[in-house]
């Protein structure tokens, strides 16, 4: 499933033309349009249509901070092009701490990338064929698994597998809005199908003033600015862009928001002029009748292409949510290229586990991959693939990031005013210092607004989950430098030195072939003394042993050890100490015969006694543990099939 495996030198046919790239980072952010509008509308409808006209407004708000933040993030991929985006902005100006906040956030963030927009494309899916509601899980799991193995093939084959659908979706969409727009123009307006359902507001919420409003126009501007997600993935990605890296990843950044833009500004357009009416609550539309729960409400996209294209059987109907479904499924892709490039800096930076820092077979950061697949499978399956539920636990760690990185680069350029000149290249620093400033104090904002808007409704859980993140991070580096520090040496002709004298056991458990290669083996590096070991765990076999041992004239002395408890373990590892503490300047040698097997269940069979004092010994200073293996026949068939699978295991980045 995965392909055939790549070599490191190939790592530059992997490289993406803007074409590719522009999918496969920005399908969140222009994916982004299905359900933004829609979760406005949610927000707002709460008190009633009496607060409808307010989407315009804060419809022009959510493009007027995507255009900051998008402007922002061009100084980021020109400033910092090696690929650490905003974790390695905000580490390099602001600290290694404030960094690591912005990691951990942007981690959870991945994750829910990829929990809502799988979510949401089940949701399209079922606004076509309502029967699917019940597989609505084991949908959502099977997407995130298909996207798992597509991007184990790599980057660039992921991004020619999603390339097709993006665009595919954008072009509908693009389509979509104008000839809904032309269709308006003419005098034809479009008619949603819930444009003559009312909606009941929640008690209390039917007259709101002051505070309460505020509150629900920020909520719902919180809300719409999901549209924003996924924008700052471009800037992880840079070292993945063909050369030169910084201007293609620029231009694909102007790129995916000059479409995202329009698609949004069109799609509200159009929901305003058709009239969609959508509720939180089916049961909250008026006009339905009594069984108002039997009612399946379709998306906002759903019904604006039925009321452009002409009902729910119309072939644009059908092209719309089709599209919109692949491409919601596959804006989790972004996450998938992002959380693995993100982590492999960081355990690069010994802040995560070393192997989320090595290639697979197709040179893709596999285990990241899996680990967010797995992540994000968990968190469908336990808000039951909910877009409602799970979009609160949306968006924060994303203006997290947002706004310490453009903080971090007014930073930047501070600094680099402070030396710089060349009066062309200060005008230009000033320029964009004022951007990201600007951009610094708008997405400072919105995560204020976030915070105090979704905070109670289940953000609690993201900013949790971030918490415990960096904390664990912090702990994972902590561990690894002391690791270094104990592991590095000060004097190395001290730990050079050659112990007086090694000591050689050989356990025995009976003589036959594996005794006596271990035999030949420890004799052959030449100890100081050399001894064979058996523990009496049966009187009888014991003396038969000694007898059998004798006869074949072995000149290798056997010492035979008591065990009235007929243990095995306990009487070896005594022993050894006992040897080690006696004399604590030799090195003890402990060579234990072993079968190699080839099948899984053989190892239940044998060795069982070996892999317990083997963990045991291992915890003795000035011991060392020999392996001697001994291959049966049926271990030729597994190494034959294990030749088939090259670098199964990969080398990480070793410690420093």
């Amino acid at each position: 499933m995965v392909g055939r495996a790549l070599r490191s030198s190939e790592m530059g046919e992997t490289l993406l033309p803007k074409r590719v790239a522009l999918p496969i980072f920005a399908s969140d952010p222009l994916s982004s349009v299905a359900y933004a509008t829609q979760e406005i509308l949610l927000v707002l409808t709460l008190g009633g249509m009496a607060y409808v006209h307010f989407t315009p407004w804060i419809a022009a708000a959510v493009v007027a901070l995507m255009t900051v933040v998008v402007l922002s993030y061009q100084q980021v991929v020109r400033a910092y092009p090696s690929g650490g985006g905003s974790y390695e902005v905000v580490s390099a100006n602001l600290g290694e701490g404030a960094g690591l906040v912005v990691g951990a956030a942007l981690l959870v963030d991945y994750v829910m990338t990829v929990a809502v927009s799988v979510a949401s494309g089940v949701d399209n899916i079922i606004s076509a064929v309502p029967q699917l509601h019940a597989q609505r899980v084991p949908m959502a799991l099977g997407f995130v698994a298909l996207l798992a193995v597509v991007n184990l093939r790599g980057v660039r084959e992921s991004g020619r597998a999603f390339a097709t659908p993006t665009y595919l979706f954008v072009s509908g969409v693009l389509i979509m809005i104008a000839t809904g727009l032309f269709r308006y123009l003419v005098g034809d307006a479009p008619v949603a199908e819930s444009s003559s359902y009312g909606i009941r507001p929640q008690e209390g919420d039917a007259q709101l003033a002051g505070a309460a409003l505020v509150l629900l126009v920020l909520r719902a501007f919180s809300n719409g600015c999901t549209a924003l997600t996924g924008v700052e993935a471009i800037s992880n990605g840079v070292p993945a862009f063909r050369k030169p890296k910084s201007r293609n990843a620029a231009i694909t950044l102007a790129v995916m928001g000059l479409i995202a833009i329009t698609m949004f500004v069109g799609v509200t357009t159009l929901a305003i002029v058709s009239k969609v009416h959508i509720a939180d609550d089916t049961c909250r539309l008026t006009g339905l009748g009594e069984d108002c729960s039997a009612y399946q409400q379709r998306t906002v996209i759903a019904q604006v292409a039925a009321a452009v294209f002409g009902g729910e059987r119309s072939v644009g109907f059908y092209y719309i949510q089709a599209a919109t479904a692949l491409v919601l499924v596959l804006a989790a892709n972004t996450a998938f290229n992002g959380f693995p490039l993100l982590s492999s800096v960081l355990a690069q930076r010994r802040y995560l586990p070393r192997q989320l820092h090595s290639r697979g077979d197709r040179l893709a950061f596999s285990n990241g991959i899996v680990a967010l697949a797995v992540t994000a499978g968990l968190l469908l399956w336990g808000f039951k693939a909910s877009v409602t539920a799970l979009i609160h636990l949306y968006i924060l760690g994303v203006f997290t990031s947002f706004t310490l990185s453009q903080t971090g680069m007014v930073r930047h350029w501070n600094q680099a005013l402070a030396t710089a000149s060349d009066p062309a290249l200060r005008r230009r620093q000033h320029i964009v210092r004022i951007i990201n400033a600007v951009g610094a104090v708008f997405t400072g904002l919105v995560l204020v607004v976030v915070l105090l808007t979704k905070f109670l409704d289940g953000a609690w859980l993201a900013v949790l989950a971030a918490g415990v993140l960096w904390l664990l991070m912090r702990v994972i580096r902590g561990r690894y430098d002391r690791t270094a520090a104990e592991l590095t040496s000060t004097d190395p002709h001290s730990d050079l030195t050659t112990p007086s004298r090694v000591l050689a056991i050989v356990l025995v458990s009976n003589v036959h072939k594996p005794t006596l290669r271990a035999l030949a083996y420890a004799r052959a590096s030449k100890p100081a003394r050399l001894e064979a070991l058996t523990v009496a765990v049966d009187h009888d076999e014991a003396l038969a042993l000694e007898d059998q041992w004798q006869r074949l004239g072995i000149d290798v002395p056997l010492k035979v050890l008591d065990s009235p408890y007929r243990e095995v373990t306990r009487p070896v590892v005594d022993y050894v100490r006992s040897l080690s503490r006696e004399s604590p300047r030799d090195m003890v040698g402990v060579y234990i015969p072993e079968y190699v097997v080839g099948r899984w269940w053989e190892n239940l069979l044998h060795n069982q006694s070996a892999l317990r004092i083997k963990a045991r010994l291992r915890f003795t200073p000035g011991v060392m543990v020999i392996s001697v293996p001994w291959q049966l026949i049926s271990s030729a068939r597994a190494d034959h099939h294990g030749a088939r699978a090259p670098g199964s295991v990969r080398r990480g980045e070793p410690p420093r």
